[in-house]
Order: structure tokens, then sequence, then C-alpha cells
């Protein structure tokens, strides 16, 4: 059974860092294209970054470029994003996605609540 579990979610101050953390279980594919998404309150969904399996090309919307770090442990099949100077505007949950290329399926974790308040 494909699974994506995201972890590394809270409240933190502006200012502060996270570590999110995808872990992927039940497949393998490759290549691959790994990605993190972010919906806020009331907003739709939007993609913030990905990296390739198993080239590890990655690549970030501009509105995080800086800030957001996505990097990937291969033996944990796991994924990351470093999040740092964090804003309220970054609140929103956190997700997950695993694309295997020639798929059309695409596999979703069930999210990381991530809430930036003083």
């Amino acid at each position: 059974q494909v699974q994506l579990v995201e972890s590394g979610g809270g409240l933190v101050q502006p200012g502060g860092s996270l570590r999110l953390s995808c872990a992927v279980s039940g497949f393998t594919c490759s290549p691959y294209l790994m990605s993190w998404y972010r919906q806020a309150p009331g907003k739709e969904r939007e993609w913030a970054a990905s990296i390739t399996g198993p080239d590890g090309d990655i690549t970030y919307a501009d509105s995080v470029k800086g800030r957001f770090t996505i990097s990937r442990d291969n033996v944990k099949n796991t994924v990351y994003l470093q999040i740092n100077s964090l804003k309220p505007e970054d609140t929103a949950v956190y997700y997950c996605r695993r694309v295997c290329v020639g798929d059309p399926a695409k596999y979703w974790g069930q999210g990381t609540q991530v809430t930036v308040s003083s």
C-alpha cells in the first residue's frame, strides 16, 4: 500500500525554523518527482519545491527561494523540507506528493499543519 506520511509541523514564532519530513513507503519507482505543496486557509494549494530521483535536481517556487530547502535521504525513503525565517504567511497545511514518471497517478500525504504566530 502506497503511503506518504508527513510530520514535523507545529506552532512556531516568526523568524523560527522547522524541518518537515515525508516518509514514503509501499512502493518504489524511478525516475520520480517528489514535491512539497502548501495550502493556506482560504487559498488554493500551491507548489513550493521539488526534487527528482535519482538525479536529485531541485527547483523552488520564487515565493520560497532562499528560505526553503528540500532534501532527501534515499536510505530512509524520506524527503525533507527545511523552512527558515518563518513568516505568518507561511501558515498552511504542508503536503508532500510523489509522481512516478510514466504513471499518471499522483500520491499525496495527509498533510502537516504549520502555524506561524507570536
